[in-house]
């Protein structure tokens, strides 16, 4: 991770904008980019082999972004 925003980020900024003009939310971004990392990182912790946990990396990733954008609502 360089610190620079790619292309899709730039996307992503340029919708959230969109939808915070046309619908007049608040819309959050998340950084993304360490889930899957983390996902990795807690099935190790938690015992389960690399083979098994390639089913359940996208899961864990998507609970790990929703925590992280729940912690930051608070």
């Amino acid at each position: 991770m360089s610190g620079t925003e790619g292309d899709s980020a730039e996307k992503a900024k340029s919708f959230a904008d969109a939808l915070t003009e046309q619908f007049r939310i608040e819309v959050v971004l998340i950084d993304e980019r360490l889930s899957t990392v983390s996902a990795q990182r807690k099935l190790k912790e938690a015992g389960v082999s690399s083979r098994d946990s390639k089913e359940m990396i996208d899961s864990m990733a998507a609970v790990a972004i929703l925590e992280q954008g729940l912690l930051s609502e608070g």
